[in-house]
């Protein structure tokens, strides 16, 4: 099991009273990988990488860009959103970008859908798996999506409900699940109520995403602890940003769950939260799961080439710690 790979120090650190509550999570996230070492990667590049890049993304690269991923071998691609180009102009283009990828019997290709008219619209395109997004603070709800908490969750039930009936997938996200911009440390209970909602109401998975960067191991693990109560732990999945550089800890420390988002070359941010960098690397991820011996099922070659491109078509530096280091050695070889 994972868990014994950690270092003594570490187990020893962990053992006082200050802490005992987190390694009862950690045992029992651990545990989780006895049954097999799978893990899913959900990449939300093509949508959460993209959405606020400044200069206008050609069409040509978008399709371009989910067309390398899926041949990366990654099953799971978040490609588009169905949200107003008043808001969103990045994504104005999201009906064309899934009507002309090539689409592979082994990815899902998923849409985030904020309303009617946004399901409606990805409906049409042909989109077979929507996610909805919610968040666990009542601020950044209200300025992210006008509206408060229970309120996101009415509106987004009778999404659901259509989604359902025409025969589509959905998922769930919760924002804010560690920290918000602008109310500070977020309360887990509210996590675990906005969490549990989005599954009774026919989620089949709940993204936790720690939208500012600000989790820590033990904040990340004691969250996950409250909300496994409420919903079947198989169910949730992770998504970091890595403001202070612990995202790649916060994945390490909540292994048991099974699903991690992430976006190729670290790209993305959030425009509500003000200093948040980007997404996790997901060639940082697999480095890492692949490294304790989880199984991704990614071509790391492809994957370091596809954010080495990407990178260079939107002319940023390289935001992948492992991508590099992988490519100074394929260029050495």
């Amino acid at each position: 099991m994972i868990l014994n790979r950690i270092p003594k120090f570490l187990q020893n650190s962990l053992i006082n009273k200050a802490h005992l509550p987190v390694l009862r999570t950690q045992k029992h996230l651990y545990s989780a990988l006895s049954t097999g070492n799978r893990v899913k990667i959900v990449e939300v590049g093509p949508r959460d990488g993209l959405q606020n890049e400044k200069i206008k993304v050609p069409l040509e690269s978008k399709i371009e860009l989910i067309n390398r991923l899926s041949d990366c071998g990654l099953p799971v691609i978040e490609s588009a959103s169905f949200v107003s180009p008043k808001w969103v102009p990045q994504m104005a283009d999201s009906d064309l970008v899934m009507e002309r990828i090539i689409k592979k019997p082994s990815v899902r290709y998923t849409a985030l859908v904020p309303n009617q008219k946004g399901l409606h619209a990805a409906e049409k395109s042909g989109v077979r798996e929507i996610a909805i997004f919610g968040a666990a603070s009542e601020t950044f709800s209200k300025k992210n999506i006008n509206c408060s908490i229970d309120q996101s969750i009415e509106n987004f039930s009778k999404v659901v409900e259509r989604a359902k009936i025409i025969g589509m997938d959905i998922r769930g996200y919760v924002s804010c699940v560690v920290g918000c911009p602008y109310e500070g440390d977020v309360d887990s209970d509210i996590v675990a109520y906005v969490a549990s909602r989005m599954y009774q109401m026919g989620c089949y998975e709940i993204s936790l995403g720690d939208t500012i960067g600000v989790g820590t191991p033990g904040k990340t693990l004691e969250m996950i602890e409250k909300v496994s109560k409420r919903v079947p732990i198989e169910k949730l999945a992770v998504h970091f940003h890595d403001t202070y550089g612990q995202a790649i800890a916060n994945i390490y420390a909540s292994a048991g769950i099974r699903v991690v988002d992430s976006s190729i070359a670290g790209l993305g941010g959030c425009p509500y939260a003000k200093g948040a960098s980007g997404n996790v690397a997901t060639e940082d991820v697999v480095y890492l799961l692949e490294g304790i011996g989880c199984n991704t099922g990614i071509d790391m070659e492809k994957l370091v080439k596809t954010g080495e491109w990407i990178s260079s078509v939107l002319g940023k530096d390289y935001g992948s710690k492992a991508g590099k280091a992988i490519l100074s050695k394929l260029n050495n070889q």
